[in-house]
């Protein structure tokens, strides 16, 4: 019996990021419902790769979304992940400095981040 040598790189499985996008307005009363969700795409068996929420479409960034960005962190956190933060706007990213959760969660590079208005 012979085994041939495989050509090329070895074949690594690639892992898909978790994303979850949040867009328009983030109220206090939809926060659960995201966490849920977060929480259902996590437990997915093809979840396997890194939590990352999407900020980009939101609206306007307020404290609002500030809690529901510490409670998604949280749900991420208890999965044994952490969460990262994709397109933050200027806003946002002060906001999350100004409340000491800028160090809580990963955020995207400079370049990647929505540019301001």
């Amino acid at each position: 019996m012979s085994f041939g040598h495989r050509t090329g790189p070895p074949v690594v499985a690639a892992m898909n990021p978790i994303v979850l996008t949040v867009t328009g307005r983030v109220t206090r009363d939809a926060v659960p419902a995201l966490c849920a969700e977060l929480e259902t795409l996590l437990n997915d068996p093809r979840g396997a790769g890194p939590a990352e929420c999407d900020v980009g479409g939101v609206e306007r960034p307020d404290l609002a979304l500030v809690e529901a960005v510490a409670r998604l962190s949280l749900v991420a956190r208890r999965a044994g992940r952490q969460l990262r933060l994709r397109r933050v706007a200027p806003e946002l990213q002060e906001l999350l400095d100004l409340v000491g959760l800028a160090d809580v969660v990963a955020l995207e590079g400079p370049e990647e981040r929505v540019p301001g208005p």
